[in-house]
């Protein structure tokens, strides 16, 4: 078992916990003290937390790990995700998602890369279906997904209020939420429905419906996206503030090519918090690997991008120095709330007995230096250290 030991590192947990020792081995944080020896255990390797910060690994729920897109054919397919395009953001824990194109990428697709990254050493989960309605599933039905399929923890990305949606009713809508709930409880899994939330006049009506009409708790649905226009963000903030409702920011968006309307997530997350929204009710999620594309007003494909894990480390550390938002409550989003959501009882905190899901970084600077999964230094002092099979 290799033991390591991070000594003199001021721990933000994601509350700040001051300077402290923290000793790793075996996948788990063993210890937490003011003061550690080294000699404690035979063949510890010590890490010089001097100057700098430790913080939980991020957990991003929504990559899009097989690729995504195609919405400009078959050559916009975006390729699937490597190891590194994930761990050199600090993100140690994703959730696969498929997105528009639910036939020629699939479950057992997803499934198979989720158990690949799994062997490279990150923690992996998945969502079964896609945008579609009815959900394509691998077994036939949304409940036995979750509860036969490990990785499986909840449905999506369900698109709603968007031109490229199956436009489902209200109806449909909360079936789908109402199955992915009782699966959840059945598997003692987070049961949680991914929403990719388009544009259109309807915003968060379907959510509404569901909390209104229904015993169906706000910690069933996680609405992204919510930052594609400050209309959606306004809206967003009064469906968190009156319904008691979640609401995820998407990070992959170039904030050097913003649309006019779109929302960065690190000022989105100011918004929301001077706006009274508690900072346990929003999100960070970067749609990595999925494609990013660009419609005019009537829907045609004018070009895309490729969204990028790494967009979350960047939203974290804007939200800090460019926006004034306490570290504690930028990493919330990133870390202690999908947690909390995603039901990963051990991840997105730093505590004995915790996943050694840990990242290091520059005190003043928050640049990103050192990176630890499941207890294995992938990345150390910017030096990668693992990469992935075809890397």
């Amino acid at each position: 078992m290799k033991l390591y030991l991070i000594k003199h590192v001021q721990v933000y947990a994601p509350q700040p916990q001051g300077c402290r020792d923290v000793l790793t081995g075996g996948g788990r944080i063993l210890k937490i003290a003011k003061e550690l020896p080294a000699e404690e255990a035979y063949g510890v390797e010590v890490i010089d937390g001097t100057g700098k910060i430790l913080m939980p690994g991020l957990i991003d729920a929504h990559v899009h790990i097989v690729g995504g897109g195609g919405e400009g054919g078959a050559k916009t397919r975006t390729p699937e995700i490597m190891l590194t395009d994930i761990t050199t953001g600090g993100v140690t824990t994703v959730v696969g998602t498929l997105g528009t194109d639910g036939c020629t990428r699939t479950m057992t697709n997803l499934l198979a890369k989720a158990k690949g990254l799994e062997e490279e050493g990150i923690t992996t989960y998945v969502y079964t279906g896609s945008y579609q309605v009815p959900v394509r599933t691998l077994t036939g039905n949304i409940q036995d997904d979750i509860i036969l399929l490990d990785r499986v923890v909840g449905t999506g990305e369900i698109a709603i209020s968007d031109h490229r949606s199956s436009q489902p009713t209200k109806e449909e809508f909360a079936k789908i939420v109402a199955d992915t709930r009782v699966g959840g409880i059945l598997s003692a899994k987070a049961g949680l429905v991914n929403i990719h939330m388009g544009d259109g006049a309807e915003k968060l009506d379907f959510l509404r419906y569901v909390l209104a009409n229904t015993q169906i708790p706000s910690e069933n649905m996680l609405p992204t996206h919510i930052n594609r226009s400050t209309t959606l963000m306004k809206d967003g903030i009064d469906y968190a503030k009156t319904m008691g409702g979640y609401i995820d920011l998407t990070t992959s968006s170039d904030p050097d090519f913003l649309e006019p309307d779109e929302v960065k997530a690190s000022t989105g997350l100011k918004m929301a918090l001077d706006a009274g929204v508690p900072v346990e009710q929003i999100t960070f999620s970067s749609d990595g690997q999925g494609s990013l594309p660009i419609f005019d007003a009537n829907g045609t494909f004018l070009g895309l991008g490729v969204g990028k894990v790494t967009s979350m480390y960047r939203e974290l550390r804007d939200a800090v120095l460019q926006d004034g938002v306490a570290l504690e409550d930028a990493l919330m989003p990133v870390t202690a709330n999908p947690a909390r959501l995603l039901k990963l009882s051990a991840k997105g905190k730093i505590e004995e007995q915790a996943d050694a899901d840990l990242i290091l970084a520059d005190a003043k600077t928050l640049k990103l230096e050192t990176v630890m999964a499941k207890g294995v230094l992938m990345i150390r002092q910017k030096e990668i250290l693992v990469k992935g099979t075809f890397e």
